[in-house]
């Protein structure tokens, strides 16, 4: 089946993409095949369209879609037969039948993660949304997200930046720029290399509540896991959590203080068993590995891993430089519990609390409910 049929298919009255799946799945002839499988309603509009397009309203949709298309060569309409088609896709029970696509359609080559998480992330959840998403995209992963403000723009403006792939999938057209404020990322995602914006409504669609749990499904869809960055106990990521959770595949989730409202959702989700915990790219390539050689081409160079904590990359290193003492590195506004400071630098106990007295009477740190934060400097 080509484009045009498909896009015929997707707007059938009484067929939605759970129902169209169910029928692909009996491997239907076109176009007999689908007349004898589909309601009568259905049937009477696809046969009126095969028989005489001029006078069927479906024709009108079709001429919209290809008129789009041929508007730039960016812009693309996959489908099921499409070479450039996601495979995980079709292992959803309600797949997108069509899905319009601007930018470069290489960003879906590749192993691909979701990011999701909070629109408010604290000062760590930012560092951590970009440093993940810096680290995969220099492993040769795809970040998956959504455009939406806060962890998915951070993180998505981060894969760019490293030079790796991104795809955005939107709750509206892909022409669309919601939130407005993202016009800048809108418009990267659509001309850098690397960028893609995904949506399954036909461009000028706008964005409405409804549309946002359904595009969920996609993001988790395209992506062999998920990870959460920050999500408060109500937050929409956990709807990509389950998700991700009902459709077999793999979610991590970054640990947080017991005293950021930001990251309960997170400490949720591992208190009931349902994530792993995420310390560092390495954590999820560790559990995804074997099932992301797939799709890596042989030709890809992966490059070294970067830790995710703070003195893993350059600008950290630059940071560090500047500090009397490299202990402010492992520290941010939210406060770290001691045990935790001590892991991650590999110090003493007793060392360890020496040094922050040391800074505390300087006044680079202070100690606050739930461990140590290290304090702005003028």
């Amino acid at each position: 089946m080509d484009a045009q049929a498909w896009l015929v298919v997707n707007s059938l009255t009484g067929m939605g993409a759970l129902r169209i799946a169910q029928l692909v799945a009996r491997q239907p002839a076109w176009p007999a095949g689908w007349l004898a499988a589909l309601p009568s309603r259905a049937a009477n509009e696809l046969r009126l369209w095969l028989e005489h397009p001029s006078r069927s309203p479906l024709q009108k949709v079709v001429d919209e879609a290809l008129a789009w298309q041929q508007g730039g060569p960016s812009r693309h309409l996959l489908h099921r037969d499409h070479p450039a088609w996601p495979a995980l896709l079709n292992e959803l029970p309600d797949p997108p039948v069509v899905l319009w696509a601007q930018g470069d359609l290489g960003a879906l080559e590749g192993p691909k993660l979701a990011m999701v998480g909070t629109r408010r992330p604290t000062g760590e959840g930012t560092h951590n949304a970009q440093t993940f998403a810096r680290d995969l995209a220099r492993r040769g992963w795809c970040v998956v997200s959504g455009m939406a403000l806060g962890v998915d723009g951070v993180a998505q403006r981060a894969a760019l930046a490293a030079g790796g792939r991104t795809v955005a999938v939107l709750g509206c057209g892909v022409d669309v720029i919601y939130p407005a404020s993202h016009r800048d990322l809108h418009e990267q995602l659509s001309r850098l290399p690397g960028g893609l914006l995904l949506s399954e409504h036909p461009p000028g669609t706008i964005a409405r509540p409804a549309f946002f749990p359904r595009r969920n499904r996609i993001v988790t869809g395209l992506s062999l896991g998920t990870l959460v960055v920050e999500a408060t106990e109500k937050s929409g990521s956990l709807v990509s959590a389950r998700l991700t959770l009902e459709q077999n595949r793999e979610l991590f989730v970054l640990p947080g203080s017991l005293h950021n409202v930001q990251a309960r959702g997170c400490l949720t989700l591992l208190r009931q068993g349902a994530a792993h915990l995420a310390c560092s790219v390495d954590d999820i390539i560790a559990d995804l590995g074997h099932w992301a050689e797939a799709f890596i081409p042989h030709h890809d160079a992966v490059q070294p891993s970067l830790s995710a904590t703070p003195d893993s990359t350059a600008e950290q290193a630059t940071l560090t430089e500047n500090f009397p003492d490299p202990l402010l590195a492992s520290l941010s506004a939210t406060p770290t519990p001691i045990d935790l400071l001590v892991h991650a630098t590999g110090v003493t106990v007793s060392d360890c609390q020496q040094r922050l007295l040391m800074l505390e009477l300087e006044g680079w740190v202070s100690q606050q409910a739930g461990g140590w934060v290290r304090l702005p400097r003028s």
